[in-house]
């Protein structure tokens, strides 16, 4: 059942990663960002009180979309915000760390699932991701960034 509902994730990250691509091309990639980053938040406080199997089956299924609205559009908007020359380098670094982060908050969860449980571990990402969103609302749109880097 747990591989299916895995399987079932990545179909739905691929069927969508495109189709949201697009629409991120037409409506910014920061704006599909932050949508990913608030359906990811709904899923994590929707794991924490769930306990219906078809429910569980909908939060992948926003699971999936999540991960759409987010891994290729992460890089995207990273490779429009460096200049060309240091694209790769860019976002070569931005995989590092991500991959370093990701192993401090699976840690991190970890303990906290350990002491605190699994409704405790969920909330709390949910809650991070939100103040995350916010901080991520506050930063300037590229093409300013780019003119405050230069000054």
């Amino acid at each position: 059942m747990v591989i299916g509902v895995y399987i079932f994730y990545n179909l739905i990250y691929a069927m969508f990663a495109f189709p949201i691509g697009i629409i991120a091309d037409k409506v910014g990639l920061k704006k599909i960002f932050i949508i990913g980053l608030v359906l990811f938040s709904v899923v994590y406080f929707g794991m924490s009180a769930n306990t219906n199997l078809y429910l569980f089956f909908g939060l992948f299924f926003l699971y999936g979309i999540y991960a759409s609205a987010t891994e290729g559009i992460s890089k995207a908007w990273i490779s429009n915000i460096t200049d060309k020359k240091d694209t790769a380098t860019a976002i070569g670094t931005f995989s590092g760390f991500q991959s370093i982060c990701t192993m401090l908050a699976s840690t991190f969860a970890g303990l906290i699932w350990f002491q605190f449980g699994a409704t405790m571990t969920f909330l709390i990402t949910a809650i991070a991701t939100l103040i995350i969103v916010l901080y991520f609302w506050t930063i300037p749109k590229p093409d300013n960034f780019r003119n405050q880097v230069k000054k």
